[in-house]
Parts: C-alpha cells; structure tokens; sequence
C-alpha cells in the first residue's frame, strides 16, 4: 500500500503528501543535498539520474535528467525561490519533453510528525492542460517508488 497522497485542488494545484520515518532535518536534507538526490529521485525501477545539479541557494540552479537505460530519458530545470531549513523549499521547475513547460511552481513543507516528518508538497501549474498532461505521465507511481527508495536507502536507519 502506498504511503503516498496525490490530490489536486481547482484546474492547476496538485498536492502530494507522504509521511516518512526519519527527521525534518534529514527528509530535507535528502531533497537539496544533490548526492543524495542523485541516489533516490530515480522513478521507477531501471531508471539512474545522471546528472543532477541541486545549488539548494535562493537563485541556486536546477537540472535533473534521466535515463531509462535503453536510449530514452528527459531532463528538467528550474531555480530555487526561497529556503528555510528544515522546514520548506520553494522552487519552480520546467520539464524539457522536448520542450519546456510552462514553469511549476513548487512549496515543499516538512513538518514534525512525532519520530518522523510528514511532508507536504503543493505544486502549482500554469493552467489546467499542463496538470492534466503531467498526471497522465504516471507521476503518481514514479514518485511513491522514489520516496520508497529514499526511505530504504538514503535515510538513517532507524531514525
């Protein structure tokens, strides 16, 4: 069962929430450090990030690309906005499919949660068609698989 919530809210706003069994500080840590990055936001099964630049800085740059392993993959980029440690990230990201999208706009919340953080993710996208086309990609089942290897392999151990 998945730990993973995908929600959407008017024509633009998706909502992803996920609880995780480990720190804010280190559940945040994992989100702008890029080697760890690198080791974890992979989507599903067979795929590697050979690049990632994560400059986790207001202004900081972002490019993350993919590979399937059989000749295919896509890339994004994007800026950082703001950066509060280890409590929320806002950044705007633009797929390159080939083309760029139209910019979405993300706010990433961490929250104590007990022994573990609950995070909140609310991304905001330019317009109804942009949501629609980024949901039918299957988001919703390469990120839980992400979080899941996040979880497993790059959080502490019992944390």
């Amino acid at each position: 069962m998945s730990k993973l919530s995908l929600t959407t809210e008017g024509d633009t706003i998706v909502v992803v929430k996920r609880r995780f069994d480990a720190p804010p500080e280190e559940v945040y840590r994992a989100h702008t450090d890029p080697e760890l990055v690198q080791q974890w936001m992979l989507g599903p099964e067979g795929w590697t990030m050979p690049v990632c630049i994560c400059e986790a800085r207001p202004g900081g740059s972002i490019r993350y690309e993919w590979s399937d392993g059989k000749g295919g993959g896509f890339y994004l980029t994007g800026e950082f906005i703001e950066l509060d440690p280890p409590h929320r990230i806002l950044h705007v990201e633009r797929m390159h499919l080939p083309d760029p999208t139209p910019d979405n706009r993300i706010e990433t919340i961490f929250t104590a949660d007990g022994s573990g953080t609950a995070m909140v993710m609310r991304m905001t996208l330019p317009n109804a068609a942009t949501r629609q086309a980024m949901l039918a990609t299957g988001m919703e089942h390469g990120m839980e698989a992400s979080y899941v290897r996040l979880e497993a392999q790059v959080l502490p151990a019992g944390a």
